[in-house]
């Protein structure tokens, strides 16, 4: 059984998103302290001066707090900076038009959130409708054979294949057994000079939109 444990992200990347694709059983920690490191509240786009974080701001007072507990900041303005952001990279890119109400829609929803997860929850499900795609998933907080060690996880679950998130070495507990969903980044036709690996699934919804399966295929 391939098991994949990753953290609750609106918009994962590509190296999070196949570990999802591939696993039997997907379980989102939300139980893991919230880091400003991980990528729950952030996503990495592709700007006009190249790699660009977008990010979601959380309330000072929750940030020790566990991921499913954490509430969105929204004394702070940051949803019209957070769809420009968006605006500017992708308006030219070739499936922008076609998403672009939506989309927009989608970020604007966030005021309707009070916590991250939710928001989180709501997003990715927009994503996964967009990329047609079906990932099936359950809370760490809603598992009754969840363990916070995943070697003790993964025996929990008789898993003999874990996938954990990419790149989580300063946020994440991993584990030693953990193996890579994806070995290497497939490229695509994306907007601008020289291929931008890690990026979000915007930036794949954005250059492929209803073609992205055609990237998804043959990893």
């Amino acid at each position: 059984m391939r098991l994949a444990l990753v953290q609750p992200q609106f918009a994962p990347n590509l190296y999070d998103l196949v570990a999802m694709l591939k696993a039997d059983r997907v379980i989102w920690n939300d139980l893991e302290q919230w880091s400003r490191k991980g990528r729950t509240h952030r996503a990495v786009i592709k700007g006009e001066q190249g790699k660009q974080w977008i990010n979601i701001p959380i309330k000072t007072e929750d940030k020790k707090k566990a991921i499913g507990e954490v509430r969105i900041e929204h004394e702070e303005e940051w949803i019209e900076p957070f769809w420009n952001a968006l605006y500017h990279s992708y308006s030219e890119a070739t499936w922008f038009d076609f998403f672009v109400d939506e989309l927009q829609h989608d970020v604007e929803k966030a005021a309707e959130f009070e916590k991250l997860i939710d928001f989180n929850i709501y997003f990715f499900g927009r994503m996964m409708t967009y990329l047609e795609l079906n990932i099936e998933y359950e809370l760490a907080s809603q598992t009754a054979d969840f363990d916070s060690n995943p070697n003790t996880f993964m025996g929990n679950t008789k898993a003999d294949i874990l996938y954990q998130e990419y790149d989580a070495k300063n946020y994440q507990w991993l584990s030693d057994q953990a193996k890579p969903a994806l070995e290497k980044h497939p490229e695509y036709a994306q907007l601008g000079d020289d291929f931008l690996p890690e990026c979000s699934i915007i930036d794949l919804l954005m250059n492929c939109g209803k073609e992205s399966f055609k990237v998804l295929e043959k990893i």
